[in-house]
């Protein structure tokens, strides 16, 4: 399973995320207000032409990485995702 890097900054912030998923749009805006706020980068990668990612993390999309480490799912909280960046 290959991962995409972070645009900049001192995490790997990155969501997995599919198609036509209501969840991962909700996931998008906060992880986008969240790095944003917080001067950092962070990249998507869907799920659709990755089968290991896909078989992993089917029923959780969408799904938050940070340096790799899975830190949320389904629905991403906001002041969660603040706190484990630092913020």
């Amino acid at each position: 399973m290959e991962l995409l890097p972070a645009e900049s900054g001192p995490y790997d912030v990155v969501l997995l995320t599919q198609p036509e998923c209501h969840l991962c749009q909700a996931a998008r805006d906060v992880v986008e207000r969240v790095t944003a706020s917080l001067g950092l980068g962070w990249t998507e990668q869907s799920v659709v032409h990755e089968p290991a990612l896909r078989a992993r993390f089917a029923e959780e999309l969408p799904v938050l990485l940070i340096n790799g480490v899975q830190r949320d799912f389904w629905a991403i909280d906001e002041a969660r995702l603040r706190m484990l960046l630092g913020g």
